[in-house]
This record gives C-alpha cells, sequence and structure tokens, in this order.
C-alpha cells in the first residue's frame, strides 16, 4: 500500500531510501494477514523513535499506532527480518559502495557501556566501575570499513574479555572466513590464546601508544569507534530503555541500517 503521509521528519526514508529498503520488508504479518498501514509508514516511525529516542506512546499522530508500531518492531525482531535486511544491506554497501568482497575476512571489536534507564531490570544490568556507569554493555564486531557484523547486549559490569567469547563465537560461526580480529589492551591476555585455539582465530592487540594521555587515532581501531559514533546519532542508543536485551540489539541494528540506507541511496543515484 503506497503512503499518502507527507514526508517531514529527517529521519523518514526518502523515494531512493525505501527503493533500497522495501525489497526486505514483509507484505503480512506471517499469519495471513496483509498489512493495513503502508509498510513504510511503520519502518518510518521505528527509525523516527531510535533517531529521536522518544517514548512508544509519544509518536507524533500521522504514525500509525504506537501499539501497532511496536508489535512489528517485536515481530521483524524475532523473526528475522531485521537480521536480514540488516546484513543484505551491508553487503549491499561493502560491494557496491565500498568495492569489497561481500564477505569480510577480518573484523574489529569493542564495547561500549550504556546508562540504563528505570525500564532496565535489575537481572540484565550491572555496574562498570571502570566507567562509573549503572547499566548495560554492547559489545560488538566490526568489518573494516566498520558495518556492524555481530552485536552482544550484558550487563555493563561484563568484562570485555569475557563478553568476547560469545561474540567471538557468533562472528566465527556467521562468518567463518574471518581469521584475523584487532581489539585493545582490554582484551589480552587467555583470550588471544583461547581464540586461536578453539576457533582459529588470531586476535591482535592495538595498544596506546607510549605516553599517550588524550585521543590518539590509532591504527584499525579508529574504525570501530566510528561504528559507535554512528551508532550513538540515533538517541535511542546514547540511553537504554529496552526491558530486552534482543530489543537493545535491534535498536542498534536500526540504526546501522539509516547509515547503510543512506549511503546506498546516494551512490545509486549519483
Amino acid at each position: 500500500m503506497p503512503t499518502a503521509r507527507p514526508r517531514h521528519y529527517p529521519s523518514d526514508t526518502s523515494d531512493a531510501e525505501w527503493a533500497v529498503l522495501a525489497p526486505y520488508v514483509p507484505a503480512g504479518t506471517g499469519r495471513g494477514r496483509p498489512i493495513i498501514y503502508p509498510r513504510r509508514d511503520i519502518v518510518d516511525a521505528i527509525r523516527y523513535l531510535d533517531r529521536t529516542g522518544c517514548q512508544w506512546d509519544a509518536l507524533p499522530a500521522d504514525f500509525p499506532h504506537h501499539k501497532l508500531v511496536y508489535h512489528y518492531f517485536k515481530t521483524w525482531t524475532a523473526d528475522g527480518t531485521l537480521h536480514r535486511m540488516h546484513n543484505s544491506l551491508r553487503e549491499q554497501v561493502r560491494a557496491q559502495v565500498e568495492d569489497r568482497d561481500r564477505q569480510p575476512t577480518a573484523a574489529l571489536v569493542d564495547s561500549q557501556s550504556v546508562r540504563g534507564a528505570e525500564t532496565v531490570g535489575r537481572a540484565s544490568r550491572g555496574y562498570d566501575a571502570g566507567k562509573k556507569v549503572n547499566g548495560r554493555k554492547r559489545h560488538i564486531a566490526v568489518d573494516t570499513c566498520g558495518l556492524l557484523l555481530a552485536i552482544l547486549i550484558t550487563g555493563a559490569h561484563t568484562q570485555d574479555r569475557d563478553g568476547a567469547r560469545p561474540l567471538l563465537q557468533a562472528l566465527h560461526a556467521c562468518f567463518p572466513g574471518i581469521r584475523l580480529v584487532w581489539a585493545d589492551s582490554g582484551y589480552a591476555g587467555r583470550l588471544v590464546d583461547w581464540a586461536a585455539t578453539h576457533l582459529a582465530l588470531t586476535v591482535r592487540i592495538v595498544a596506546k601508544l607510549a605516553g599517550q594521555t588524550t585521543f590518539v587515532v590509532l591504527h584499525r581501531r579508529w574504525a570501530v569507534e566510528r561504528t559507535f559514533s554512528w551508532i550513538n546519532r540515533c538517541r535511542r542508543t546514547v540511553r537504554d530503555y529496552e526491558r530486552l536485551l534482543e530489543h537493545h540489539a535491534a535498536m542498534v541494528q536500526w540504526a546501522m541500517i539509516i547509515v547503510m540506507a543512506r549511503r546506498l541511496a546516494r551512490h545509486q543515484h549519483t
């Protein structure tokens, strides 16, 4: 169903962006019932919430009802639609924009602690003493272009090395061609030997420069730091408001979808 809603929010899809996204958005609910609202309006509502950080029931009235939008956000997260959309866009960006192979052979890992709102339950949150953050930590793996490959959400108290094990296992399972991973000194130690022994992965530590006290762009590590800045452009990801771990991961994926869809739209119309 075509949309008649005016496009006036910065988060709205352009016609070129929607042409990129539309093939990956289901035409129905999976239960035989067609979507009665334009699929583009539902996608734009999710993007608006992710970009602005508003509450679900504070979505502007020109979008479909917030309960309906949340239903599709939850459904597309659970049934794999979101993963398929995100992964397909990443492969297109690598091939069309970056002129790389669709599948990466190297990756970078890092983590970021974010404060948790009151909606984040005690069982899934923790305290990061180093960053003085009470909330959750997102562990990510990206390719050398900074595109998201894997994400793991834990309590903020989880050490980087502990979170890296399941993250690297998922990375190895999804991208068996990856053989080299760059990481900072927080991942040094037993993780390096464990990854080599169990996953045949070489974890190469990129340490800070001798005497470094201020920010310095470090070899390879700058790419994953840039990814965090891309993610944090969406206010919903700057603080964790999600009750479920998988929903925070979904908000991160939507943030990356916004970045990738815009890059593809610009590239395909130049």
